[in-house]
C-alpha cells in the first residue's frame, strides 16, 4: 500500500525576511543579515519544524532596485553572505534540514557549479540543492563586464545546456568507484571514472570532475520557471519548483502545465514537487494575527514600496501615491510574469499605488494567509488537495521569529490532520521529499544488458 501523500515544506532564508520592513521588526537583530548566528538560529529552527530544505535566494551583485534613489539605503537587501560558504557552515549544525542555494548558469561555469554543490552534499551528508537562476538584472551584469543582462533566449538557451553538463559531470564517477584497496594499491576502478568530453553550442568541457558521486546520487535541482521557456526547462530538469500564485485557479493552471509537459522528457508528475510561496502569519486569534502583520505594514516607508515594484512596473515615484496605478510601459518591466501578478492584484482591487505596495510588502506576489493556525492549515490543504500544489515554500515575514511562530502553532495542526510527518522519513534531503534514487547511467546499463541476456537465455 503507498504511503499517503504529505505535505512538502520548504523555508526561504533570504536576510531578515521576506517583508520589506523585515529589518525594522521590533525584535529583529537589525544587522542579522551578516551575523552567523542568525543563520543558524534560523536553519535550526527549519530542523525543528521537520522541514525538507532551507532555501538561500542569491544574486551575484546588489539586486533590490535604488529607484527611487536612495531606497537602498532604507532596506536591508544591500549585503548578505555568499551561499555556498554559509550552507556548508550550516551543514555542520544541522543533521536533518536540506541546503538549498542560488547560482546563477550566467555568470558561472559549468564545472564551478558541479564540484561546489557535489562537495556540499558530501559534507552535508546528502542535503544540497541547486536553486537554477539565468541572471536577469543590469546590475549583477555590469559585475561582469557588461552594459546589461544578455537577452532572454539566450540565457535560457545556456542554461538548458549548463544543466546538462553539470549533470553529466556529477556522472563522473560510478557509485563505487573508489575501492581504496591499501593492500593493492588500487585507490579507483578506472572502467568506472567516465569522461564527459561534451561540445555544445555554449561549452567545452572535458572533465571528470574530481568529486565522488554524491550521497544523494546528484544534488537536488530547484527551479522558478514561471515563463515559458522556464517552465520548460523545469519540466526537463527539475526535482522541485518554486512558484508564484495568488489564486487555487492560477496555481492549478501552472500545476497542470508544467507536470503535462514532463512526458515530453521521459519524466512523471511525481519526479518534480511544486511548491508555491507562501507567507503565514499565525496568531492565537485571527486579531492577533492581523495585528502581528500590522507591525511590519506600518513600518514599510514610501520610497522602499515605491522601490519594491520598480523592477516590475517601471518607477512610480511621479505619480500620486493615492492615486491609480498607471498602465505601466513594458520597456520598464524586467519580471513580466511578476509584473502581471502585481497588475492583477491592482486591478481585482483597484488598488491605489499606496494600497498596491503594501499589499505585496510580505509576499511580494506569493499567497498570503493571516489567521489562526487552523486558518492556516485550511488554505494550504485547499491548494495541495485541490491540484494547485505538492507543498509550499514558506515566506516569513521577519526571521526567525516568524519560521519560529509557524513551527510551533501552524506545524502541529499540520499533524493533527494527517497532512504532515512527525519525523524525518530518511537522511538526504532526495529521500525526505520522496524522490527516487538518481541510478548512473552505466550502472543502468549494465542491469539492462543483464536483464536483456538473462532474457535471450530463458527463450
Amino acid at each position: 500500500m503507498p504511503a499517503p501523500r504529505r505535505i512538502r515544506l520548504g523555508v526561504s532564508m533570504i536576510g531578515m525576511g521576506y517583508h520589506l520592513a523585515a529589518w525594522r521588526h521590533p525584535e529583529s537583530s537589525a544587522g542579522g543579515n551578516m551575523e552567523l548566528q542568525h543563520a543558524v538560529r534560523v536553519t535550526q529552527a527549519a530542523e525543528r519544524g521537520l522541514l525538507d530544505m532551507a532555501f538561500l535566494a542569491d544574486g551575484v551583485g546588489i539586486r533590490f532596485n535604488d529607484v527611487p534613489k536612495g531606497a537602498l539605503s532604507h532596506t536591508c537587501k544591500n549585503v548578505q553572505f555568499e551561499p555556498l560558504t554559509l550552507l556548508s557552515a550550516l551543514a555542520m549544525v544541522t543533521n536533518h534540514v536540506g541546503l538549498v542555494a542560488t547560482a546563477s548558469t550566467t555568470y558561472n561555469e559549468p564545472y564551478h557549479i558541479a564540484r561546489k554543490f557535489a562537495s556540499l552534499d558530501h559534507i552535508s551528508g546528502g542535503r544540497a540543492g541547486w536553486n537554477v537562476v539565468t541572471s536577469a538584472t543590469d546590475m549583477e551584469a555590469q559585475n561582469f563586464g557588461l552594459v546589461g543582462a544578455p537577452p532572454k533566449t539566450g540565457r535560457y538557451d545556456r542554461a538548458a545546456e549548463f544543466v546538462e553538463v553539470v549533470k553529466g559531470l556529477w556522472n563522473s564517477w560510478e557509485d563505487d568507484a573508489f575501492v581504496r584497496d591499501k593492500a593493492q594499491g588500487i585507490n579507483y576502478d578506472p572502467d568506472k571514472l567516465h569522461i564527459l568530453d561534451h561540445e555544445g553550442a555554449h561549452f567545452r568541457v572535458m572533465g571528470p570532475l574530481n568529486v565522488a558521486r554524491t550521497p544523494q546520487g546528484r544534488p537536488i535541482i530547484v527551479q522558478a520557471g514561471a515563463s515559458d521557456q522556464g517552465r520548460e526547462l523545469a519540466a526537463a530538469t527539475a526535482d522541485v519548483i518554486y512558484a508564484a500564485s495568488q489564486t487555487l485557479e492560477d496555481a492549478r493552471a501552472y500545476y497542470d502545465d508544467v507536470k503535462r509537459r514532463m512526458a515530453a522528457y521521459g519524466r512523471e508528475p511525481d519526479q518534480l514537487k511544486i511548491m508555491p510561496g507562501i507567507m503565514a502569519v499565525p496568531g492565537a486569534t485571527r486579531q492577533e494575527a492581523q495585528d502581528k502583520y500590522e507591525v511590519l505594514q506600518q513600518r514599510v516607508e514610501p520610497i522602499v514600496g515605491l522601490a519594491a515594484l520598480a523592477n516590475y512596473l517601471g518607477d512610480l515615484s511621479a505619480y500620486d501615491l493615492d492615486g491609480p496605478l498607471p498602465e505601466p510601459d513594458p520597456a520598464d518591466r524586467r519580471d513580466h510574469s511578476r509584473g502581471q501578478i502585481f497588475l492583477d492584484i491592482a486591478r481585482r482591487g483597484n488598488l491605489s499605488i499606496r494600497q498596491l505596495y503594501l499589499s505585496i510588502a510580505g509576499g511580494n506576489g506569493h499567497r498570503l494567509v493571516i489567521g489562526t493556525p487552523s486558518d492556516i492549515v485550511d488554505a494550504m490543504q485547499d491548494w495541495f488537495e485541490g491540484g494547485g500544489a505538492d507543498g509550499f515554500n514558506l515566506l516569513p515575514t521577519w526571521l526567525p521569529g516568524g519560521l519560529e511562530d509557524v513551527v510551533e502553532t501552524v506545524i502541529p495542526e499540520m499533524q493533527r490532520r494527517g497532512l504532515y510527518r512527525t519525523a524525518y522519513e530518511g537522511k538526504t534531503l532526495r529521500e525526505n521529499l520522496g524522490l527516487a534514487w538518481p541510478e548512473h547511467p552505466a550502472t543502468a546499463a549494465k542491469r539492462a544488458a543483464i536483464a536483456d541476456a538473462v532474457g535471450h537465455a530463458a527463450e
